[in-house]
């Protein structure tokens, strides 16, 4: 059966007519804009979901806060209604699994109460302590040569420099709020927070850890702290949490935590992953070598791989997986769907708009696909915040190049589209060089994977079949679902990719491959010639 989208204020729901009676998995999906709750059953099947949106605060030098009790207060709301909806009975669910967003820092403790908002993904303010840890002669991007070399040969990367990474966030919080500092207990990833307020540990996952830093992943089986790596990061071992392996049983849900969602103190709660990790397994793509896309907030492709390997220069490496003993491809480009929110919330629509939210985006889809392929050669640069990969560059930004007189809302719409499309071949390019060999199809998940025409645009820019899997948003919790029955041993990983059924499949044009060729080397062009100038016009002030 479909899932029907429900539309309702503040939240979105989805449910079945009728609950299963199966054993099913809880799976929390923390973004950046909203958790999601869904009710998976073993198979991978959705039989409902909630949808809580969050708040996000942007400061001044790059800050991007948000409040982890706030995290939890939309968890219990949406639990609650989806037990209350009918589309899962509480007897019905034998563990909870999180994915959430990845390279965050909650600074918390003893109680595992936070000192301070949660530094999220996208906060900078800590790349000038970063520059220092990491510099020196000589010098490679940015790097102290011998630091860079020891980084990648035991963790199989390096911090980027932008100061986004928990590196960057907790050496900021050293410096800016030293107080909160030597407070501070542990520093916990936003979903190891979250599992501490499930299961009452403090711990975290070979998986999510990797983005301090600080771990030796050489061998899967026995991946931990090294004592070189926490020198060169500045990082204390003891405020740093114990780890487990990936897709690991944490043990049953607290007392507290059981009243507060309505569920039984049986049930037991997984390690959980990334949403990058989540996603990949969710994506069904879990053989080696098979690639996803996901177009959420932000952007990413990935895929798993039989090695540990380093691209430092398009800030890309195989890191510790989802799934226990394997590596997977990770990269992440800064701004996708959010470029298409921020259109269409901020510049198309304002606040006096009387057209119902729901309407909104179905009627720029419906006008951009009336626009030519190509949007009449109006480029779109999505670089809004700043680029990790290919290129980790924090000062460059969006905009629309080459517009005219002429220019419709339908062609501001669909260069967006076609602009993270671009970025996505640029990175495509790079990923392909990794693994050494012509990935001829993809599979799409995330939100911008519902619109078909995003669809179509991806698979003729990109030259590649594009396979959009169904329900495509419910990726992550699908994954979680997944990654939980596979720690039960309820799942093999070798089922996975029948239980993530294709919706659809797009083939590329061919009639349109000239012209994207055409914009797609003026969109390098356009980066290559002008970096130098987002570089002096967005440089730190205290630069």
């Amino acid at each position: 059966m479909r899932l029907a989208f429900i539309v309702g204020s503040p939240v979105r729901y989805i449910t079945r007519v009728t609950p299963s009676g199966n054993a099913c998995i809880l799976a929390i999906d923390l973004g950046t804009s909203a958790v999601k709750l869904a009710a998976v059953d073993l198979r991978g099947h959705i039989l409902g979901g909630t949808v809580e949106p969050l708040d996000l605060k942007l400061l001044p030098e790059g800050g991007a806060e948000q409040d982890p009790e706030a995290w939890w207060a939309a968890i219990v709301r949406a639990a609650r209604r989806l037990l209350d909806s009918g589309a899962v009975a509480a007897r019905d669910i034998i563990a909870l699994n999180t994915s959430a967003q990845w390279s965050g820092t909650v600074a918390v403790d003893e109680r595992g109460s936070p000192l301070t908002p949660a530094l999220i993904w996208m906060d900078s303010r800590g790349r000038a302590q970063v520059r220092r840890r990491a510099g020196g002669f000589p010098s490679i991007e940015g790097y102290a040569l011998h630091r860079l070399l020891t980084w990648v040969r035991i963790s199989g990367g390096a911090p980027t420099l932008s100061g986004k990474d928990p590196i960057g966030h907790i050496l900021y919080l050293q410096e800016a709020l030293p107080d909160v500092y030597r407070a501070t207990y542990k520093f916990l990833e936003p979903k190891d927070w979250l599992n501490h307020r499930l299961s009452g540990r403090f711990v975290s996952s070979h998986d999510t850890i990797t983005l301090h830093w600080v771990t030796d992943n050489r061998d899967l089986a026995r991946v931990a702290y090294d004592d070189r790596l926490l020198r060169l990061a500045g990082l204390p071992r003891e405020k740093l949490p114990d780890l487990v392996p990936a897709a690991s049983v944490l043990g049953p849900l607290t007392p507290e935590a059981a009243r507060a969602l309505g569920l039984g103190e049986a049930v037991q709660v997984i390690s959980g992953a990334p949403d990058i990790l989540a996603a990949a397994v969710g994506s069904g793509a879990v053989r080696d070598h098979e690639p996803h896309l996901c177009v959420g907030t932000s952007s990413w492709i990935g895929c798993h791989v039989p090695y540990k390997k380093t691209d430092v220069v398009h800030q890309m490496g195989s890191l510790p997986a989802a799934l226990p003993g394997r590596y997977l491809l990770t990269n992440e480009q800064e701004s996708a769907g959010i470029c298409l929110t921020t259109l269409k919330d901020r510049v198309l629509f304002g606040p006096e708009c009387t057209l119902p939210e729901a309407e909104r985006f179905p009627l720029l889809e419906r006008e951009a696909g009336q626009v030519a392929a190509g949007s009449d050669r109006l480029l779109f640069l999505p670089w809004l915040n700043g680029e990790r990969s290919p290129v980790d560059d924090p000062t460059l930004r969006g905009g629309f190049v080459n517009q005219s007189l002429s220019t419709t809302r339908g062609h501001l719409v669909r260069a967006v589209m076609e602009g993270v499309a671009n970025n996505t071949r640029w990175l495509f390019g790079h990923v392909e060089k990794f693994t050494g060999r012509r990935l001829d199809s993809l599979r799409i998940i995330g939100g911008g994977a519902r619109s078909r025409l995003w669809c179509q645009i991806q698979a003729d820019v990109l030259d590649r079949r594009i396979e959009q899997v169904d329900e495509p948003v419910l990726a992550n919790a699908r994954g979680a679902a997944f990654q939980a029955a596979v720690a039960l041993g309820r799942l093999s990983v070798e089922e996975i990719p029948a239980l993530a059924p294709i919706r659809e499949t797009f083939e590329p044009n061919p009639r349109t491959r000239a012209l994207y060729d055409e914009l797609f080397g003026e969109f390098l062009h356009f980066h290559t010639h002008n970096k130098a100038l987002f570089a002096r016009l967005n440089r730190p002030r205290s630069a």
